[in-house]
């Protein structure tokens, strides 16, 4: 660990975006949902969610870039599952969905606690997923086709959202509570570290300002 790394991390760690999330409702291309997950990272989404395909994923592949190392993402048996956790976190669910009630996604207030759905490839969001949410949004299009490819959707999405949220200043300081700002700051600066202490049930020594864990004459290091 460099000091120049962990600079960069606590740097990142301080614009993840709490209350930005994403809900993969059926993507079931493991080179989408490795996108979409790559733009989370991009734009600072801090957790992501997903419901499965039967059969499950694929692993997680260069698509993504390494991004799936700095996203955390998700599982849920259903959508309805994971929109009560949401809601009950206070989140509003918006579906990427063409409809009579969709309203242009550039109209729509991003800096409030938001979940973007995103349907499967080819059938897009389920009725049942259009009627659980909050809204339907839709980007416009000027061309021959009706839709974009569902991660380039996200993408669009998930940046006008970074635009917001720029514009009101929720980049400018660090939304993380403290201990979860420190608990992800050693996982990201040392994960195999991590996995270790985790797999022992024992806590994570603190850092110096370089990223160097202090006092490890004192610590047992889990093997």
């Amino acid at each position: 660990m460099t000091p120049k790394r962990f600079a960069r991390i606590q740097s990142v760690l301080a614009k993840r975006q709490p209350d930005l999330t994403v809900v993969m409702d059926g993507v079931h291309k493991p080179h989408n949902l490795n996108a979409i997950i790559r733009s989370c990272d991009a734009v600072g989404v801090l957790e992501a969610h997903y419901v499965p395909v039967q059969g499950g994923y694929e692993p997680l592949n260069h698509y993504a870039k390494g991004s799936q190392k700095w996203v955390t993402t998700h599982e849920h048996a259903s959508f309805p599952e994971a929109a009560s956790t949401l809601k009950q976190q206070g989140y509003q669910l918006l579906a990427a969905h063409l409809s009579e009630q969709a309203v242009d996604y550039r109209s729509v207030d991003y800096t409030q606690p938001t979940a973007i759905v995103l349907g499967e490839e080819l059938k897009g969001i389920l009725t049942e997923t259009a009627q659980a949410v909050d809204g339907h949004i839709v980007i416009p299009m000027m061309g021959m086709v009706e839709s974009l490819n569902v991660s380039v959707a996200a993408a669009v999405i998930l940046f006008e959202a970074q635009k917001q949220r720029l514009a009101k200043g929720l980049y400018d300081h660090c939304r993380l509570d403290e201990e979860t700002f420190q608990r992800l700051l050693f996982e990201w600066a040392w994960p195999d570290l991590a996995r270790r202490f985790r797999a022992k049930n024992q806590p994570y020594p603190p850092l110096d300002e370089q990223g160097n864990i202090l006092n490890t004459q004192t610590i047992r290091l889990p093997g």
